[in-house]
């Protein structure tokens, strides 16, 4: 979790550098993490987004409203928490721009070590910043709708993609810009004979899957479990065969899967962001 850059989010309007909204404020929160705190004062109704099923549950846990894509729009000020994917953090503020009312402030925060400074002067350059503060190694900066201009730019510049073998992808998924080594590594090594029930565990944008349709003949059902709700939204438009695949967002650590499968293909991750948890794919084995 995002401990640090939740804190620092939230920093400007603990130092009054920013008005806290109060009651009858609209708030969205484009990346949403579980473990903020809201400051004193901040009474504005929350909307948090979230695509990555185990936060998306541990929010709602806590009652929030919470959806895995932004919905509605006229909010009084957007939140947004970047990571490590430049593209995605891009993503997000063009979202949150274009959600806002007009001359609503935009907030952004993330840590040092994840570029937050260069994306600061990025969006500098498109929609010049009221102001900046650093605080729990990470730097929160602010700016206003003016328009449309820095929006439009932000996403011409992160366009949907499609990698080798003609599969759709966007900025953030795993492996957005290639076919990683790992699932080229598992298809090669794939046999010819799957058949009945077969299940995608961790499916990403749907690689893996495709490779099984292609290969096995005799399949009655194929289904797909992801975590990252993006990557199973590509994974739609990328997998089709004989049989319609089915579809489920998954927490796979956290949530029964109730169906019972001739055979299970899966390409786990390994890691939480750059540390290595290999207890993660040893759950999902």
């Amino acid at each position: 979790m995002a401990a640090e850059p939740l804190k620092t989010l939230f920093y400007p309007f603990e130092a009054e550098a920013l008005p806290l909204p109060g009651k009858g404020a609209r708030v969205l929160f484009l990346g949403a993490e579980p473990g903020f705190r809201l400051p004193a004062g901040f009474e504005a109704a929350l909307h948090l987004v979230q695509g990555f099923r185990s936060h998306f549950r541990a929010l709602q846990a806590s009652g929030h409203t919470v959806t895995p894509r932004a919905e509605g729009e006229g909010y009084d000020i957007a939140l947004v928490l970047a990571g490590r994917h430049r593209g995605q953090n891009e993503l997000r503020i063009a979202e949150a721009v274009e959600r806002i009312a007009p001359g609503a402030r935009v907030v952004v925060a993330g840590s040092k070590d994840d570029g937050i400074d260069s994306l600061r002067k990025r969006i500098d350059a498109l929609a010049p910043l009221e102001d900046h503060l650093p605080k729990h190694h990470g730097v929160a900066f602010w700016f206003r709708r003016a328009g449309a201009e820095a929006s439009a730019t932000l996403r011409d510049g992160n366009p949907d993609l499609v990698v080798e073998g003609g599969f759709k992808t966007k900025p953030g998924m795993f492996s957005f810009d290639r076919i990683d080594a790992g699932s080229k590594l598992l298809a090669a090594s794939l046999p010819d004979d799957l058949k009945g029930n077969v299940a995608d565990f961790c499916a990403g944008w749907g690689y893996l899957a495709v490779e099984v349709l292609q290969r096995s003949q005799s399949l009655t059902a194929l289904d797909l479990y992801e975590a990252d709700f993006e990557a199973l939204e590509a994974a739609r438009l990328n997998v089709h065969g004989v049989i319609e695949p089915r579809f489920f967002w998954t927490d796979l650590l956290a949530e029964a899967v109730e169906r019972r499968y001739d055979a299970i293909v899966m390409n786990p991750p390994f890691h939480s962001g750059r540390a290595a948890e290999p207890g993660i794919g040893a759950g999902m084995i």
